[in-house]
């Protein structure tokens, strides 16, 4: 793939394959980590790690406006564990995604996924 990986349209699947790593996209292109950088921050305007990132929370969230379950859904995006995948989740888009869950499925939201007051007293 070396000779044609610059003129890669969908990186997507390419994204998938590689489970999500900047590492093994490289590997897949045949190219250094350090190449693959300059052309996704050229090209993409940011850093491969982070439009994986992206990418990954833009597949999780469409996982579960379809449906699935959470942990069905980080166990679908290479997540060895679920709490990674919802820490993950809620640093990127501000909510657990068991409230987003019920969002789509139109449910309350849970109590454990909303913030606390900060003036709530501990103990």
């Amino acid at each position: 793939m070396k000779a044609n990986w610059r003129t890669i349209q969908d990186w997507l699947p390419l994204a998938r394959q590689a489970g999500w790593s900047v590492q093994k996209l490289a590997a897949l292109c045949k190219v250094p980590r350090r190449t693959l950088h300059r052309h996704f921050v050229n090209t993409q305007g940011m850093a491969p790690k982070a439009w994986l990132a992206k990418q990954r929370q833009k597949q999780a969230i469409e996982l579960l406006r379809d449906g699935t379950p959470a942990k069905e859904a980080a166990s679908l995006l290479g997540y060895q564990h679920p709490s990674t995948f919802a820490r993950e989740f809620k640093k990127h888009s501000g909510q657990c995604p068991h409230a987003l869950e019920l969002q789509f499925q139109k449910r309350p939201l849970a109590e454990a996924c909303l913030p606390k007051p900060a003036n709530e007293p501990k103990g």
